[in-house]
């Protein structure tokens, strides 16, 4: 059986362009070698069910756990698919070579090739990624992206104690270190064997493109620094992102803020996330427009969304840089506390962006996404952050990906929300104890109307507007009379 299932996974390389014929004795021998086999019986696949390469992957790690090769621990499962999936998998250089014969012809060729490759070498994890609850959702600010993220499977207990018990080591010193690439992976940090990035030219500097392994959207990227530097927003970065899409002109590309609360997970590592898909805020029209003296060539608007955003667009990249420095220079040195934004506290710096760069046709936009990390008594984890009462559906930190308007939300929601149509419908339920209050509204809301056929539609439209409400938690200029005027302030101001 195992030599069937090795030739199936060799077929399925060819078949998916990982490998050429050529290489299939070459790949046949590697991956005898990984499962200590020192011969190989010519197996007949014609008749054979047809599987996907991550289902030959797991039957052929399942394999390795019976023979006692690695042990049935996750990290060691997730260590030895990677190795396999290596053996077909071409070295950076040929990658990176054939990404720019193909970029030649058409950057979306380029990323296409990538994109694909990154798919069939089981990095980017697509079996997992299609267990993920994905919808979208009509708000008065365009159809909001809800995804309930079920793609991470849990570890197990002896994983995880295994992980606090292992010797520390700081190679990689981070997950999105350069030195990930080809890195086998250990207990506690993941398999990175099949893992591959294309070398990018950044204002003469060296940065790389990767895709997410566990991607959230369409072709859902990151682009990362050489070097290990902290996060930082600057006229550097804006720059930065605008010379990304002017090379990657089909990609829109951000950076998470630079702050704690407001920032993205990993602030110890420079980096961006760009794709090809257009979300809702990118949709989104203008609320009111304005200019800035000296900037006369730039189009500078607010726009309509639950955050704060500031769109400015130009054809020439140096206009948009030099208005976006002098917003952001702005902005984090400036106070309104009638409307609670304070820019430091003592020596601590509170206000920030998020930029986003993007390309319409000729002309650059660079979006500026105003945020204050402040927390207060009453709001402790921020002032500008989702509040208390939306907790019980999302707690985590707004990064550039929610800023946009995808909600990434716990795997938990899953189960707990079927609870909750459950007790609208008047069932017995188990209602999660923090959901109680929101599913007797919708109880006596939906009452007359539920049924079994359109339940599941009602509760997934309510957590879509939860999430809106959640972004509006976020903005620093509340979409009412106080925060409109407290804009126009800021705005003049400039």
């Amino acid at each position: 059986m195992i030599y069937q299932l090795i030739q199936q996974l060799i077929n399925q390389a060819i078949a998916t362009q990982l490998i050429e014929r050529e290489d299939e004795i070459y790949a046949r021998n590697q991956i005898l070698s990984l499962l200590n086999l020192t011969d190989f019986k010519e197996m007949d696949t014609a008749e054979s069910s047809h599987l996907d390469i991550p289902d030959l992957l797991d039957l052929i790690v399942d394999y390795a756990c019976n023979q006692g090769i690695i042990e049935e621990l996750f990290d060691e499962k997730e260590i030895f698919s990677s190795k396999i999936m290596n053996c077909f998998t071409a070295r950076p250089s040929t990658i990176n070579q054939l990404f720019y014969e193909k970029y030649k012809q058409d950057p979306k060729a380029a990323t296409a090739y990538f994109y694909e490759l990154s798919k069939n070498s089981n990095y980017i994890q697509m079996k997992r990624i299609r267990n993920n609850i994905e919808y979208k959702t009509a708000t008065e600010y365009g159809e909001l992206d809800i995804t309930i993220n079920l793609s991470k499977p849990e570890k197990d207990p002896r994983s995880i104690a295994l992980e606090r018990s292992v010797q520390k080591t700081d190679y990689p010193k981070c997950l999105l270190c350069v030195e990930n690439e080809g890195y086998a992976g250990r207990i506690g940090h993941p398999a990175r064997s099949n893992h591959r990035m294309i070398r990018v030219d950044l204002l003469d500097q060296p940065w790389y493109l990767q895709y997410s392994p566990y991607v959230y959207y369409n072709e859902h990227c990151i682009v990362l620094s050489e070097k290990h530097t902290d996060m930082v927003v600057s006229s550097t970065s804006f720059l930065r992102l605008l010379s990304f899409v002017e090379q990657f002109p089909h990609y829109f590309v951000g950076s998470n803020a630079d702050l704690p609360i407001v920032g993205g997970s990993i602030l110890t590592h420079d980096h961006y996330q760009g794709g090809n898909y257009q979300f809702a805020m990118a949709k989104a029209v203008d609320d009111w427009t304005f200019k800035i003296a000296g900037y006369s060539n730039v189009k500078c608007s607010v726009v309509k969304w639950p955050m704060s955003v500031i769109r400015l667009r130009s054809a020439e990249k140096a206009a948009l840089v030099e208005a976006g420095s002098h917003i952001f220079d702005h902005w984090k040195n400036y106070s309104d506390e009638t409307v609670g934004i304070l820019a430091r506290t003592g020596e601590t710096p509170h206000n920030t962006v998020t930029p986003i760069a993007r390309k319409n046709g000729d002309i650059f936009e660079l979006d500026l996404v105003l945020r204050n990390n402040r927390t207060s008594d009453e709001h402790l984890l921020g002032i500008f952050h989702p509040h208390a009462d939306v907790h019980h559906i999302k707690k985590e930190n707004i990064g550039l990906i929610e800023v946009m308007g995808l909600a990434v939300l716990p795997a938990r929601l899953k189960d707990e929300l079927k609870e909750v149509e459950k007790y609208i419908l008047g069932k017995s339920a188990e209602v999660a104890e923090y959901h109680l209050d929101w599913a007797e509204t919708l109880k006596t809301r939906y009452q007359t109307v539920a049924t079994e056929a359109n339940v599941e539609g009602l509760v997934r439209e309510e957590v879509g507007k939860k999430f809106s409400r959640v972004l509006e938690d976020a903005g620093v200029y509340k979409r009412d009379e106080t925060g409109a005027s407290g804009f126009r302030r800021f705005i003049t101001s400039l």
